[in-house]
């Protein structure tokens, strides 16, 4: 973990943006899954 000062404000926010969509994707398969077994 470097603390360095360099603007690396837009990798962060790109970083979190795949984080969250792959947190969005888990949670649809999830409710998925859960859907299927309900409806089964």
């Amino acid at each position: 973990m470097k603390n360095n000062r360099n603007p690396h404000e837009a990798d962060l926010r790109g970083t979190l943006i795949s984080v969250l969509v792959v947190g969005v994707l888990i949670a649809v398969m999830w409710a998925a899954v859960y859907a299927m077994y309900v409806a089964l």
